[in-house]
């Protein structure tokens, strides 16, 4: 459109030098008695030359159509959509009988809550956000079938009927617990619906779902008790390690006390064998000296060390009646 008015205030420009210029009519000499040489009035064949040109470059001004990027240009022929369709850039459209009507391409983002019922007849709300853009090759049968209002009367339309049709699949707790396939399904049917009228799903986000409370409250109450069973599990595996090691350690304390013990016993009973070992060794060699010690004492030799041991201090011996006197006849006489 800027461009187009620029041509053609260039056009209007250059229009009325032309008719500023050959609408004069000049003199010369033969003309003119003074003989000078000037203007001297106007041509009617430059005014209407003039015009003609003026007219044919307004003409070329508007047929002369831009496309800015992200842009497509429909041709509308005496009110009939034509099936070319202009790409970015600058064309030749001859105007009058032709009209450009300029779609936009780009890619947009659209935002909305949808709600729907689950598999289990469960009230859900789901937030979705998608990013469309009208397919460059179709244009025309959007703008044929649709104007511009494509949103309203498509997209809208097409993102809660998605939505419902793929959440009444599913039961509530699955929404959360499968979401990405949920996404998936939904992106899948939304591309499908919105490829027929020609516009193209860049990008669908499931941002949310949101739920009754009293499925809030169930859900909760569901994951305390999720939680403690767990707790009560983990609580008893631990119990049960802890008794494992507890007998664990009774089974060590065991085998230890019966080791010491079996150590004690063959330590007692090492000590008795060597004790009566000892003993017998002493008894042996006891019984071996009483028996040189009986060989080498001899009666006389007994005698004698009784007098040697009594005889510096004895003065009165008493004997019993009859009993013979300890020193022999051989022991006095000697």
């Amino acid at each position: 459109m800027i461009f187009q008015i620029v041509l053609g205030l260039g056009a209007f420009v250059i229009a009325g030098l032309i008719i500023a210029v050959a609408g004069i009519k000049w003199g010369h000499e033969d003309d003119n008695p003074r003989g000078e040489f000037g203007p001297q009035g106007v041509r009617p064949s430059f005014i209407m030359l003039a015009v003609l040109l003026f007219v044919v470059m307004v003409y070329s001004c508007s047929s002369i159509v831009q496309i800015n990027p992200a842009e497509r240009g429909v041709v509308v022929k005496l009110g009939v959509v034509q099936d070319a369709v202009l790409g970015e850039g600058v064309h030749y459209v001859p105007g009058f009988i032709n009209a450009v009507e300029v779609m936009d391409v780009q890619i947009h983002a659209y935002e909305t809550p949808a709600e729907a019922a689950s598999r289990d007849l469960q009230d859900v709300t789901t937030t979705v956000t998608l990013n469309y853009a009208l397919d460059p090759a179709r244009v025309a049968y959007v703008y044929q079938n649709l104007r511009r209002d494509y949103l309203e009367r498509i997209v809208k339309p097409a993102v809660q009927e998605s939505v419902k049709s793929v959440t009444a699949v599913y039961d509530a707790d699955d929404l959360i617990v499968q979401r990405p396939l949920v996404k998936a399904a939904i992106e899948s049917n939304l591309g499908d619906r919105l490829a027929r009228n020609g516009i193209h799903l860049e990008a669908l986000s499931v941002t949310g779902f949101d739920f009754s409370e009293s499925f809030n409250a169930a859900i909760e109450a569901k994951v305390t008790a999720a939680q403690s069973a767990l707790e009560a599990e983990n609580r008893l595996r631990q119990i049960k390690v802890e008794a494992e090691q507890t007998k664990a350690r009774a089974e060590g304390e065991k085998n230890a006390t019966i080791q010491r013990a079996e150590g004690d016993r063959q330590a007692a009973v090492a000590r008795a064998q060597g004790e009566a070992e000892a003993i017998l060794l002493r008894a042996n060699a006891q019984a071996e000296a009483n028996q040189l010690i009986a060989a080498s004492v001899t009666d006389p030799l007994i005698r004698w060390q009784i007098a040697s041991t009594l005889a510096p201090g004895i003065k009165t011996v008493v004997l019993p009646a009859g009993a013979d006197f300890i020193l022999g006849a051989e022991v006095l006489g000697q």
